[in-house]
């Protein structure tokens, strides 16, 4: 009997990539998610490249009666991957509430639950904004976590902490926390990519939009950073990569190959790339000129930070393989989808 995986945020971005890989993997999937930033026909793109159509419940995981009621009801559940949270970094800073209830309240109703339902191992999606501004790069595991530089930032080192403090206590869980650096790109089959409700959050769906004329012009916030273009540097990571590494978490958990209970992987390339050169290259895989201006520099930001991800490669046996140009056109061929279908 294939084994049950609950995804929460499994509509989001890279939930629903994670549920793609899953499913292709042969577990069974239940989606958890409140459609906040995502659209439930992603289910339907899901379907289209796997053939299975995923269990989804429309709910608020900040709702715990509302979540007792699919554990109820979805018996057998073995192990979570937890995507669901608020999660741009400039919103936080305006918004800072709202992130500290949906993204802490979230994961210790899922944690309460775990084992009165006997689920096994929870994988938590975390991210590099724990090392705060680093003081070298590449980074790794080992590196001191600094204070946040957004309340974003700040919810994850929470819920590590949450998480690390509720399996030292006792409890009978297991937990992988993957770091990510920069999820960028879409499934290489068009049906399946980034699609934030609005005004993007993120860097590549503001840069695919306005190279389709969405938007009228992109800010680069900075170009006077110790970098070499002056631009902020970051760690893009392919999101098909990025997923296949929950499932690999997943399986590790569940056939109980570690003897640690918490463990923490960075998930990155390993390369760190300036807006300005991703922009460089999303102009030769398209043949577009991008409008762009250059901003003031953004609360929040870091100014660079790339991942050192050995521990990845080796333990995990996970290794980010996709180039940097290939996934920048796979974000173009899904936006161009978009407008063949007029979402967007």
């Amino acid at each position: 009997m294939s084994k049950k995986i609950l995804v929460t945020g499994g509509t989001g971005y890279i939930g629903s990539h994670t549920v793609v890989e899953l499913q292709q993997a042969g577990y069974e999937v239940v989606i958890i998610d409140n459609l906040s930033n995502s659209n439930a026909e992603v289910i339907d793109g899901i379907v289209k490249i796997t053939g299975i159509r995923p269990t989804f419940e429309k709910i608020d995981l900040v709702d715990m009666d509302a979540l007792k009621d699919v554990l109820n009801r979805h018996k057998g559940i073995d192990g979570i991957i937890h995507f669901a949270a608020s999660k741009a970094v400039g919103e936080s800073v305006q918004k800072p509430l709202l992130y500290y209830k949906n993204n802490l309240v979230s994961l210790t109703n899922l944690l309460e639950l775990m084992p009165e339902h006997n689920i096994k191992g929870i994988v938590f999606s975390s991210s590099c904004t724990v090392y705060g501004e680093p003081d070298q790069n590449p980074i790794d595991e080992s590196a001191p976590i600094k204070p946040a530089t957004s309340p974003y930032g700040n919810t994850k080192q929470i819920n590590e902490e949450i998480i690390n403090d509720f399996v030292h206590s006792g409890a009978p869980i297991k937990s992988i926390i993957l770091r990510y650096f920069n999820p960028i790109g879409a499934h290489p089959s068009g049906e399946i990519g980034e699609l934030p409700l609005g005004v993007p959050q993120n860097l590549v769906p503001f840069i695919t939009q306005t190279g389709m004329g969405i938007r009228e012009q992109l800010s680069v916030f900075g170009d006077d950073y110790d970098t070499p273009d002056g631009s902020c540097i970051r760690d893009f990571i392919n999101v098909v990569d990025l997923s296949k590494a929950h499932v690999i978490a997943i399986e590790r958990m569940l056939e109980n190959k570690s003897d640690e209970k918490v463990e923490i992987f960075n998930l990155g390339t390993g390369i760190g790339l300036s807006v300005l050169e991703l922009i460089s290259v999303f102009e030769k895989v398209s043949g577009k000129s991008l409008n762009y201006k250059i901003a003031p520099r953004r609360e929040g930001d870091i100014e660079k930070i790339w991942a050192q991800a050995d521990k990845a490669n080796n333990v995990l046996g996970w290794k980010a393989n996709e180039t940097i140009d290939d996934t920048m056109a796979s974000a173009w061929k899904w936006q161009l989808k978009l407008r063949e279908k007029n979402i967007i």
